[in-house]
Parts: structure tokens; C-alpha cells; sequence
């Protein structure tokens, strides 16, 4: 019998390409193996095409899929979404509940682990999250990245009389602004580009072009979205003494950020990664976050290397990708 196949999207380390024969995934004992649907396109993987962590395969972690094989039947045939870091279950990290941090992780489409750019992944089973059957494919895509932006109130608890910045009015820094301006804090967004500052403005809150940001160092807590040397300095430059900066994105190049300034002004300087999938689906289902403003547009699978080119205009946010869901 032929060992069957299907299409996925591929950076080898060098070239991002399609590849129309990739070996299907096997799941491994306390594995699922789910027929992905729809898969987003993440600043991650455009990043990891720039050289960011050195992973070479399968790109994609954002996805919402249909279980085809589980351990357990009552899986099979579930519309599911999934959190991409797969723990051992046995380092110290794990051992006190913190299986985000596992020593020996994989991660989906980053690290040891194919991605959702295909026709199919697979998952440990407990990483699986059932999708409420009223929200669309379209919405439920959005639950990694809306869990990495709730993921902002479990690092620094949110005062409702905090003033909060957020650099970066990207993806992400959109859906930060989503999640915490449920908290009825002060809220603002720094950005670059109208188009998508004005979907911030849609929600109420207020923007402001980064060219117009003074050395203000006012805010209580700063959260830099945009990933860049450039929006660190920025973040930087406006959390008042004591405060709080958040840092967000990931990139390719590290840097823009003053050690003399965190040391003497006694900043809290917090990492943010991941976050926690049932909250976020709980607002997805609820109506308290909208993504329908952030979707730029559907690509099939297959034309996806077209749509990494998309993506990377400054006014695009979020581009999906629909398999085919054809294998051979």
C-alpha cells in the first residue's frame, strides 16, 4: 500500500515553497490526528522565514480542524482548536503545573513539531480545545492569538484606573487592545498605520501615530506589540518610573532597550508568550471580541506562498490559509 500523502506549506531553512507530497503525520501514542480547516498566518512564521529560532518545516500553529483519529472516540469528529506547546510531563517545569515552559517541548509549527499549514497535524489529545458550534471557522482561528493576548492579564494585573499603552497596531497588538479594554482601564493605542488604528478607534479606544509620541514616561503599564528594535525604544520611553513594560512580540533581532534606564527607574520588565485557550474562546463565543475588522482575506493552501507576500504589507493584518483537505 502507498504511504499516503498531502499538501503543506514548507520552510526549509531557506526557501518558503509548497510541497504537494508531504508525508501524512502519525499520531503518536495519547495523539490525535485532526484535518486542519483553516490555518492562520502569524508574525511567528514570518519571522521564522526571516531566521527567527531556526526551526525548518511545516509552518503554522493558529488553526481550527475536525478530529479524524483520538485515544478517545468521543473526540472524533469535533471541530477543535489547539495549544501548540506539548509538554513531557516530567522536567521540573511541568512537575509544577508550568507545561508552557517543559524543558523538552515541542511546539507546534516553532519547534520539533510539523505545523497546521497542511491538510493535517497532529496533537496530544489534551491539548485539544472543543470549539462552541456557534461560532464560525473563521472565529475560532482566532483563539491562539486571542490567548496570547489574555495571556497580558495573567503576567500584570490590570487596575481599572491603570493608564495602559500599546505599541504595535498589528494582529496582536489589536487583540491586546480587545481583551483590556474590558478591564475599563485607560487605554491607548500607538500605531503607524490609520487603517488598522482606526479599528482601534471602533472599539473606543483611543490612538495615536507614533510620530506624534513624546519621552512622556506616564504610563502604568506599556505593551509592546510590534516586535520591533524600534517599538521596544518607544515602550520604553513612555512607562513611567516603577511601571510595567510587557513585552509581546517576538523578532528576528533583539534590542531597543535602555538597562541603565530599567535599573534606575526600578522598571518591571515581564515577558509574554502563550495564554490560556478557554478564556479566550469563552470571549469569541460571548461577542466580547470581534475579529471580523483583523480578517484581511481566505488563500487556499496551496497559493501560500502568495499570501506570506500579503501578509507582509504594512496595512495587511490576518491572512488565513484553507486546505484543500484532498490526500492521496
Amino acid at each position: 500500500m502507498s504511504e499516503r500523502t498531502m499538501t503543506g506549506v514548507i520552510f526549509d531553512g531557506n526557501e518558503l515553497r509548497v510541497d504537494t507530497r508531504l508525508p501524512m503525520p502519525v499520531p503518536a501514542p495519547g495523539e490525535a490526528l485532526v484535518k486542519v480547516t483553516l490555518a492562520g498566518v502569524c508574525r511567528t512564521d514570518q519571522e521564522i522565514v526571516r531566521g527567527y529560532g531556526g526551526y525548518a518545516g511545516v509552518l503554522g500553529h493558529e488553526f481550527v480542524g475536525v478530529v479524524e483519529e483520538a485515544p478517545e472516540a468521543r473526540w472524533i469528529g469535533q471541530r477543535v482548536v489547539g495549544e501548540i506547546n506539548c509538554p513531557c510531563h516530567d522536567c521540573p517545569p511541568c512537575r509544577r503545573g508550568d507545561r508552557i515552559h517543559c524543558q523538552t517541548r515541542t511546539t507546534l509549527g516553532i519547534h520539533h513539531r510539523g505545523g497546521c499549514m497542511a491538510d493535517y497535524l497532529v496533537l496530544p489529545q489534551e491539548n485539544l480545545h472543543a470549539v462552541p458550534s456557534h461560532l464560525s471557522d473563521e472565529q475560532a482561528v482566532f483563539a491562539e492569538p486571542l490567548a496570547a493576548a489574555v495571556s497580558v492579564t495573567q503576567r500584570v494585573h490590570i487596575h481599572p484606573e491603570a493608564r495602559i499603552t500599546v505599541v504595535g497596531d498589528g494582529r496582536l497588538g489589536l487583540l491586546v487592545c480587545a481583551v483590556l479594554r474590558l478591564t475599563g482601564c485607560h487605554l491607548r493605542l500607538v500605531g503607524n498605520h490609520p487603517a488598522k488604528m482606526g479599528i482601534a478607534s471602533g472599539m473606543g479606544i483611543e490612538v495615536l501615530p507614533a510620530a506624534d509620541v513624546g519621552h512622556s514616561e506616564t504610563e502604568d503599564v506599556v505593551v509592546e506589540c510590534s516586535g520591533t528594535t524600534a517599538g521596544r525604544s518607544l515602550a520604553l520611553s513612555l512607562v513611567r518610573p516603577r511601571g510595567t513594560l510587557v513585552l509581546k512580540g517576538t523578532h528576528v533581532e533583539s534590542g531597543g532597550l535602555d538597562a541603565n534606564r530599567i535599573v534606575v527607574d526600578e522598571i518591571r520588565l515581564l515577558g509574554s508568550r502563550c495564554g490560556p485557550f478557554a478564556p479566550a474562546l469563552r470571549l469569541l463565543a460571548a461577542g466580547l471580541v470581534n475579529t471580523e475588522p483583523l480578517l484581511e482575506g481566505v488563500w487556499p493552501l496551496r497559493q501560500a506562498v502568495a499570501a506570506f507576500a500579503r501578509a507582509e504589507m504594512k496595512a495587511v493584518l490576518k491572512i488565513l490559509l484553507r486546505p484543500s483537505g484532498r490526500s492521496a
